[in-house]
């Protein structure tokens, strides 16, 4: 059987979908994000501080190689995880990939801790921002979430609503 890759923005659920998705179905579960921090050794806001994006890219690269070498894992990917085009076809070819969706201003109410997303730095501290910040990136990275094989639109759903759906997407 083949790996479940969970793929999306950040806050449409990735990494809660995937663990519970995990459990429910009795597989290994692996965050590529966590992947990323336990290789490096400190936080990926950290890494993109320090080293910027171009090397929080390179570890995330390696962190997809590790992931897609766990056997039948629900994998949680970053959000911009699909961007490079390496990454996109070593998942695509160890299994099927669900992207999570939601729309930016429910994204925006998800998002608690603004210093933990690094992508929204800069936005001076501005609701208005950070809702211009998520829609560019949104758009940006449309391409890319295009490419997953089914998606599960979040809004409104709770976890367990959420896993049940990409359950359903993964049995048909």
């Amino acid at each position: 059987m083949a790996q479940i890759i969970l793929t999306g923005f950040m806050a449409t659920g990735k990494t809660a979908v995937g663990r519970l998705l995990a459990r429910l179905l009795g597989r290994p579960f692996v965050d590529t994000d966590d992947l990323v921090e336990t290789a490096a050794g400190r936080p990926i806001r950290d890494i993109f501080a320090s080293e910027g994006e171009a090397a929080f890219r390179a570890l995330e690269r390696a962190a997809v190689e590790r992931a897609c070498a766990v056997p039948e894992a629900v994998v949680a990917t970053g959000g911009g995880t699909l961007l490079d085009p390496e990454n996109g076809r070593r998942l695509a070819a160890a299994g099927m990939i669900v992207c999570l969706a939601a729309p930016p201003e429910t994204i925006l109410a998800r998002i608690t801790d603004v210093a933990e997303r690094p992508l929204l730095a800069g936005t001076n501290g501005s609701v208005a921002g950070r809702l211009a910040r998520i829609r560019a990136l949104l758009a940006e990275r449309a391409p890319a979430y295009a490419l997953a094989d089914h998606a599960v639109d979040t809004t409104g759903l709770t976890l367990e609503q959420v896993v049940e759906q990409v359950r359903a997407v993964v049995a048909r």
